[in-house]
């Protein structure tokens, strides 16, 4: 059975869903940041979020791991600044 939605709630929805190409590529720059500043166990675990990140807005698997094992995060910030062009 479909959920009772309003109408408003409908348009959030299909707002959300519209705009989530550009949600994705705003979390991505902020996790660029945490991790220009993280460290460690926090760094591994803005690694993780970031990596969802630039899956959502269209990064490749293997673009990904390349990144990931790098560890560099100018080069993530330089592909990001490419994806909002």
């Amino acid at each position: 059975m479909a959920p009772n939605r309003t109408s408003h709630q409908e348009k959030i929805i299909r707002n959300y869903y519209q705009n989530r190409d550009a949600i994705g590529l705003q979390k991505a720059q902020e996790a660029v940041t945490e991790l220009y500043l993280s460290e460690g166990k926090k760094r591994a675990t803005v690694w993780k979020r970031l990596c969802s990140h630039l899956e959502k807005v269209g990064v490749s698997e293997a673009r990904i791991e390349e990144l990931r094992e790098s560890d560099d995060p100018a080069a993530v910030a330089a592909l990001l600044e490419k994806i909002a062009k």
